[in-house]
């Protein structure tokens, strides 16, 4: 059987390392690169799908990956949003730094991919590292003041998360003399189980987990870096950080710390337990995000920190799994998670690209750019409202579905204030939410004059306004399909 992984690596090196030949190219299309990586992108979606479908048990890389359906649902989600942002970059990357701006695109694709199917961390670090260090270079790629600083910025979050990371694996392989994690999790089962003086260094490096992953996932309080890295970056690679490497850091807290907390508590105190940690974390990260959204005047930031809430509903689905791991509720808490970061994944990326769009053809990024842009790019302002309302939690669009599930994996437990937690902010969010599309399609507009639409934005916004869509009206699918990949949850 064909391994279909391996060759979506293999493919996906090679274009990273050799898209920056390009450069040595003359009177070549100065979007020939573009082209190149989304041509590269799209046969891996292809290569991921036909895994993910009939996925093999050997891959060319032996234990470091395996090939199950929880990689590709999160690597048919980074290399799908990749691809957006490349298709959109068409428009908006132009001149002679194009083929390094694409092979960076591609070698966080790559990094994006290997992290999805890890199963040892040393492999997970490698992959991390391969996925962040690219990005970094693309939050300043405009060479602007505020990219300049936003970059910076970032790298130095980025540097702290990354080392933070490596210490809790150095510690992970100091007590169980492994670094794959399925026997890691067996070796702290085993400290757990003899009550070992090393269980106290055990929850050290689970904390230090969530901390390292935590800052990618843009969780409180580890979200500080966010929103000027995504207002100050190019409008495309914020894109990508918001949808795409964010994804990635859940996939690596669900194949890392998931599996851990199924086995193990962090102490004999009954307060003090991963389920009621993630708990809190939960809470503070959608109410800081959604409270903090709402007095937001540039689109960007506001998309921010609306990403930034939108992580807390995900640690719902956390929750119902580290509480009562193998139960029904934890089984639907994990698929909630899964479907959310799937319908995120495009709810962001519509929003941010429509921010993109507006800032490329308007060159201003305040919400007063939104006023009556129903009149002046009408298929920009309905596809802002359609990703809006779905953000929002409005049926029945998709992001109804995955919040609806993760609320009742939790309504009828201990947490059930989590639950009407969360109701209460998906409301307080419609303030924000639905003040953008009140602008969009009551206030009055300072130009009267249409505004060209690029085609390939047209393009994009069908595509993922026709998955908001189609998800919300035909859930079962999108449900199925993230719920088997619960299974593979610690193994």
């Amino acid at each position: 059987m064909v391994d279909f992984i391996s060759v979506a690596i293999v493919l996906l090196a090679a274009s990273s390392l050799l898209l920056p030949l390009l450069q040595l190219t003359k009177g070549g299309s100065w979007r020939l690169p573009g082209y190149v990586l989304a041509l590269v992108l799209s046969a891996v979606l292809v290569l991921v799908g036909l895994s993910t479908v009939s996925p093999t048990s050997v891959t060319w890389f032996g234990s470091l990956l395996s090939d199950d359906q929880l990689g590709g649902v999160f690597a048919l989600v980074t290399v799908g949003v990749t691809l957006a942002v490349t298709v959109a970059s068409f428009e908006t990357q132009r001149g002679s730094s194009n083929p390094v701006y694409y092979s960076l695109l591609s070698f966080t694709a790559l990094g994006m991919l290997l992290l999805s199917y890890s199963q040892d961390l040393l492999m997970l670090f490698v992959a991390w590292e391969l996925m962040s260090l690219p990005t970094y270079v693309l939050a300043g790629f405009d060479k602007k003041q505020r990219s300049n600083e936003a970059a910076v910025k970032y790298a130095i979050i980025g540097a702290m998360s990354s080392a933070i990371i490596l210490y809790a694996i150095s510690l992970a392989y100091g007590l169980t003399g492994s670094t794959q994690i399925s026997a890691v999790v067996q070796g702290f089962y085993q400290l757990l189980a003899t009550q070992s003086h090393s269980s106290a260094l055990a929850s050290l490096a689970i904390l230090l987990f969530v901390a390292g992953f935590g800052f990618k996932m843009a969780i409180v309080p580890f979200h500080m870096w966010i929103p000027d890295a995504y207002e100050g970056a190019p409008t495309t690679v914020s894109t990508l950080l918001a949808a795409a490497t964010k994804k990635a850091g859940f996939i690596a807290a669900i194949r890392v710390i998931l599996a851990i907390t199924t086995v193990y508590v962090l102490t004999r105190s009954p307060l003090f337990t991963m389920a009621n940690v993630f708990a809190v974390l939960a809470l503070l990260t959608m109410t800081v995000g959604n409270i903090s959204a709402l007095t937001q005047r540039s689109m960007t930031r506001l998309l921010a920190y609306s990403s930034i809430a939108q992580a807390g509903y995900i640690l719902i689905g956390f929750v119902a799994y580290s509480a009562n791991p193998g139960s029904t509720a934890a089984t639907i808490g994990m698929t909630g998670a899964i479907l959310h970061v799937i319908n995120h994944a495009v709810l962001t990326s519509a929003a941010f690209l429509v921010a993109a769009l507006v800032i490329m053809q308007l060159k201003r990024d305040d919400l007063g750019a939104y006023n009556g842009l129903g009149r002046g790019m009408p298929i920009t302002a309905f596809t802002m409202s359609v990703a809006m309302l779905a953000l929002a939690g409005v049926p029945p669009l998709n992001g109804f579905w995955s919040k609806l599930l993760l609320f009742l994996s939790v309504a009828n437990g201990p947490f059930g204030w989590l639950a009407l937690a969360g109701i209460l902010n998906s409301a307080l969010s419609l303030g924000y939410y639905g003040w953008v599309v009140k602008r969009m399609y009551f206030d009055e507009r300072e130009s009267s004059e249409r505004v060209a639409e690029p085609m390939w934005f047209v393009l994009i916004f069908a595509v993922l306004v026709g998955l908001i869509i189609g998800i919300g009206l035909f859930p079962q699918q999108a449900i199925n399909f993230a719920s088997g990949a619960v299974s593979n949850i610690g193994h």
